[in-house]
C-alpha cells in the first residue's frame, strides 16, 4: 500500500514500544505508507530523551511499558513549562481496547487512538487526521492537550473505537 500523501515523505515519526517485534511491525507499516524517517525507543524514558534532543513530528506510543506507561508518558509530555514540546502529536497504539482505557488515553491528551493489530490504512488515516485536521490545544482545568473528542457509546466495541469531534 502506498500513501498518496506527499507530506508523509518528510514526516518524522518516533515509535515507542517495549517489544522489538512490534516496533518492527509499526516501522514496516509506516514505510508501506511512504514514511521514510522513523526512529524507535524501547521505553517511555528513552522516548522522552529522544524527543528533547530531536523532536519528531508525531509519536506512536504503546500503552504498557516498563518504567513509565503510555498514560504516565503523556502526563509528562502534556506539561507545558516542564516538557519542551507539550503539543507534540501522539497516536496511542495499544492492545488495550477497554472503554475505560480509551477514556483514560483521551484524558491523558492523546491525539489519536488505534487498537492492535493495526492496518497500514488505519495508521495512515490517523496520521492524515493529525496533519490535515489538527485540533487546537486547550487547557481545561488540569487538562492540557488537543481539544477532546468524545466517544460515541453506541459505536464502541473493542475492535472499533470511534472518536468524533466534540
Amino acid at each position: 500500500m502506498k500513501s498518496q500523501d506527499a507530506a508523509f515523505e518528510t514526516l518524522k515519526i518516533l515509535v515507542v514500544d517495549d517489544e522489538l517485534h512490534m516496533r518492527k511491525v509499526v516501522k514496516a507499516l509506516l514505510y508501506a505508507i511512504g514514511i521514510r524517517h522513523v526512529s524507535e525507543a524501547q521505553d517511555a524514558c528513552a522516548a522522552l530523551d529522544l524527543i528533547a534532543q530531536q523532536p519528531p513530528d508525531v509519536v506512536v506510543l504503546d500503552w504498557e511499558m516498563p518504567y513509565l506507561s503510555g498514560p504516565e508518558f503523556m502526563r509528562i509530555v502534556r506539561a507545558p513549562g516542564i516538557f519542551p514540546y507539550p503539543q507534540i502529536p501522539v497516536v496511542m497504539l495499544t492492545g488495550h481496547g477497554e472503554k475505560f482505557r480509551v477514556m483514560e488515553a483521551i484524558d491523558a491528551g492523546i491525539n489519536e487512538f488505534l487498537l492492535k493489530p493495526v492496518s497500514a490504512q488505519n495508521l495512515a488515516d490517523r496520521l492524515k487526521s493529525i496533519l490535515h485536521k489538527p485540533r487546537p490545544f486547550v487547557r481545561e482545568g488540569a487538562y492540557f492537550g488537543p481539544l477532546r473528542r468524545v466517544m460515541k457509546a453506541q459505536d464502541y466495541s473493542p475492535q472499533s473505537v470511534v472518536l468524533v469531534d466534540a
